[in-house]
C-alpha cells in the first residue's frame, strides 16, 4: 500500500501530461479527411505508373483510397510532378539485391506535392508494417526512403568522392555504381548533360508537411561502404523547398542528412534511428528551427545511435571555398547515453563538428549523449589542415594552417547558449580509456578522424576552452533539469514503453539570445524545442505523426489535457485538497 499527498498527484498528472507511451494503431489513417480504413485500401504497385526507365510518365496524384506500393526505385524526373494526398499510405518493398533498394527519388526540376495535415498525414513506410501498432522498431532498412535532388549550391570539385567530374554536381549515395545517369546526379555545373549548369539557391523541389517516414535506409552494399539511403535525404535542396512538420522513425542510417543547399526545415523529429540524427555536410546552408529527436534503447540491442548533430564541410577534406554554416535554433535531441563506438561512429555527440564546418547552435537542448561537443582539429588525412576546432576559438594565436590556399575562419563556428543535460563533465586531465568507458564529456577536441580506436586521442579542454564553453558563450552542463526525464526502456516487443519519459522542462529554460526577426524563424526567448507554457507542436492535438502516443500537453496545470487551464482542472482537484489518498 502506498500514500500519495496532493503534490504526489499533480506531480504524476505532469509525467503522464507530457509522456511517450505506448504504440499506437493507425488502421484509420487519414479518416478524418474520408480516408476508408487501411485494411480495406486495393493495393497498386508505383512501377505500373512508370516508363521502361522506372520514371513517372506524367504528372500524377496518389490518393488515400489505394495503399501505394513503391516496388522498385521510382523517379520523379524533370518537369513532372508527383502529388500525394493527405492521410495516403505508401510502402516500400524489401529488396534482397541492395543495390535495387526501393526508393522514392525526386531527380533534380520535379517535384513532390506531399501536403499531409495535422489530423491526415501521409505516412511512408515499410511493406511488412500492419499499420497496427506491433511492429517493431527494430526492424530498420526495410526499404530505401526518401531522396530529393536539387540544383542549389554545393562545395563539390573534381576530386570528391561525389563528384561526377564536373564542379557543383555529384552522384548522390545509395545508388549503384552501374547507374551513371544523370537522374541521379545533383547540383549545377558548367558541362551537365542534363543542362543545370547554373545554380539556384531559391530552387523549389516542392512541399513536404505532416510526411512520416519509418523503417528506411537500406544499404547498397556491405555496412563499411558508406553508400547508403537515409530515411529523407536532401540533396542541393533549394530555399524554394517547404518542409515543416515531418519524422523519419527507425530509419538504418542517417535520419535526416543535408548535402549542400540552402533548404529551411522546421517542426522535424527523429524516432529511434540507427546512426545520426541530423547531418549536414558539402556547405549546407539553410535554417533550421524546433528540431526534435529521440535515440533508441541500446540497452536491449536496438540501434547503435551516433551524433544529434554530424556537422561537416566536406566530408573529403579538400578545403572547400563554400562552408557549411546552417543557423539551428531550439532544438531537444535526446541520446540513450550509450558510449561503445562502432562502424564510422565517432560520438556519440550532441554536436560532432568536423571538417571545417562552420554553423550556429543556439538556445538547444542536449539530453543524455556522452558528450556534449566535439571539434575536431587538425588530422593527418586533412588537406586543409585547420578544422572545427579553430573555427570556433576564441584564441586568435592559434595557428591556422593555410595549406593550398584554404583557412579557419575566426568565429564561424558558433555554439552559444545551449544546455547539455546528463551525466557529463569536463574532463580535465588527459583523456584516458577509462574515463571515456565510465563517464561523459562535455567538451572534447578530436585530432583523428573516424576511426573508433581514435577516441583515446582525444585532447582535453583547455582552460581558455573551457572559460569560453561555460562562460562567455553561455552554455550550460547540469545533471537534470525538473521536469525532463529521459530514463525509459522498451517493452518486450519494441513497440511502446515499459516507462514514460518527459522532454519538456517544468519551466523555460531562460536565454538572452532570440532567433533573427526575418519573418521564417520564431522569435522565442527559450532554450529547446518546446514552449514549457503551451501545448506541446508534438501533441496529439497538433497532430504530428508518430508510431506511438505522442508528447502531449507540456502545461503541467492542464489536468484534463484540453489545451487549457482553466476552473476545469481545479474542480477534478479541488476535493483532493488537505486528503491523503491511499493506494
Amino acid at each position: 500500500m502506498k500514500k500519495r499527498t496532493l503534490s504526489k498527484i499533480v506531480a504524476s498528472a505532469a509525467i503522464a501530461a507530457i509522456s511517450v507511451t505506448t504504440s499506437f494503431a493507425q488502421l484509420n489513417l487519414g479518416a478524418d479527411c474520408g480516408c476508408p480504413a487501411v485494411g480495406s485500401r486495393p493495393t497498386k504497385n508505383l512501377s505500373t505508373l512508370t516508363d521502361g526507365n522506372q520514371e513517372l510518365i506524367a504528372n500524377k496524384t496518389l490518393t488515400c483510397d489505394t495503399t501505394w506500393i513503391i516496388d522498385q526505385k521510382i523517379y520523379v524526373p524533370n518537369g513532372k510532378t508527383l502529388t500525394i494526398m493527405p492521410g495516403t499510405l505508401i510502402k516500400g518493398v524489401y529488396v534482397v539485391d541492395p543495390n535495387n533498394a526501393s526508393a522514392l527519388i525526386i531527380e533534380r526540376g520535379g517535384k513532390i506535392n506531399a501536403r499531409g495535415t495535422a489530423n491526415c498525414p501521409i505516412v511512408m513506410t515499410g511493406n511488412a508494417d500492419p499499420m497496427d501498432g506491433t511492429y517493431s522498431m527494430t526492424n530498420v532498412g526495410d526499404w530505401g526512403g526518401l531522396v530529393i535532388a536539387g540544383i542549389a549550391n554545393n562545395n563539390l570539385i573534381v576530386g570528391n568522392s561525389l563528384c561526377v567530374g564536373i564542379a557543383g554536381v555529384g552522384k548522390m549515395e545509395g545508388f549503384s555504381a552501374a547507374d551513371a545517369t544523370s537522374r541521379v546526379y545533383f547540383g549545377a555545373g558548367v558541362g551537365d548533360p542534363a543542362g543545370f549548369t547554373t545554380p539556384d539557391d531559391n530552387d523549389n523541389s516542392g512541399v513536404l508537411q505532416y510526411v512520416s517516414v519509418r523503417h528506411a535506409g537500406a544499404l547498397i552494399g556491405s555496412s563499411s561502404a558508406g553508400n547508403e539511403l537515409n530515411g529523407i535525404s536532401l540533396y542541393s535542396v533549394g530555399r524554394g523547398t517547404t518542409i515543416d512538420h515531418c519524422e523519419t522513425v527507425a530509419a538504418a542510417d542517417d535520419n535526416f542528412e543535408f548535402f549542400g543547399g540552402t533548404v529551411d526545415v522546421k517542426y522535424l523529429s527523429v524516432l529511434y534511428g540507427d546512426d545520426d540524427f541530423y547531418d549536414y555536410d558539402l556547405g549546407y546552408s539553410g535554417r533550421m528551427q524546433f528540431l526534435f529527436g529521440i535515440a533508441g534503447d541500446t540497452v536491449t540491442g536496438l540501434h547503435t545511435t551516433d551524433n544529434g548533430f554530424e556537422c561537416d564541410a566536406d566530408d573529403n577534406s579538400k578545403a572547400p571555398t563554400l562552408r557549411s554554416h546552417p543557423l539551428v535554433y531550439n532544438c531537444t535531441l535526446i541520446g540513450n547515453g550509450h558510449i561503445n563506438p562502432s562502424a564510422d561512429n565517432t560520438g556519440p555527440a550532441a554536436i560532432q563538428a568536423k571538417e571545417l564546418t562552420e554553423g550556429e547552435f543556439y538556445n538547444n537542448v542536449f539530453v543524455n549523449f556522452r558528450s556534449g561537443l566535439h571539434l575536431a582539429t587538425s588530422r593527418s588525412n586533412s588537406t586543409n589542415k585547420g578544422d572545427a576546432y579553430d573555427n570556433w576559438t576564441d584564441n586568435t594565436g592559434d595557428v591556422y594552417l593555410t595549406s593550398n590556399g584554404g583557412k579557419a575562419i575566426y568565429h564561424s563556428l558558433k555554439v552559444k547558449n545551449n544546455t547539455f543535460i546528463g551525466a557529463m563533465k569536463l574532463v580535465t586531465g588527459p583523456s584516458m580509456p577509462d574515463s571515456i568507458k565510465s563517464g561523459y564529456m562535455t567538451l572534447k577536441r578530436l585530432t583523428k578522424g573516424k576511426n573508433p580506436a581514435y577516441f583515446a586521442y582525444g585532447l582535453a579542454p583547455s582552460a581558455s576552452d573551457t572559460v569560453q564553453f561555460l562562460t562567455t558563450d553561455k552554455n550550460a552542463y547540469v545533471p537534470s533539469v525538473y521536469g525532463i526525464d529521459y530514463t525509459w526502456s522498451w517493452n518486450a516487443g519494441h513497440t511502446g514503453f515499459t516507462n514514460t519519459y518527459c522532454a519538456v522542462p517544468f519551466a523555460n529554460i531562460s536565454t538572452d539570445v532570440t532567433a533573427p526577426n526575418d519573418g521564417w524563424f520564431s522569435a522565442v526567448k527559450y532554450r529547446g524545442a518546446f514552449d514549457a507554457t503551451q501545448q506541446s507542436w508534438l501533441s496529439a492535438a497538433n497532430g504530428f505523426t508518430a508510431p506511438f502516443q505522442r508528447l502531449q500537453d507540456a502545461n503541467r496545470t492542464d489536468i484534463n489535457q484540453d489545451g487549457v487551464t482553466d476552473i476545469n482542472d481545479f474542480l477534478l482537484l479541488s476535493g483532493k485538497f488537505g486528503v491523503v489518498d491511499s493506494k
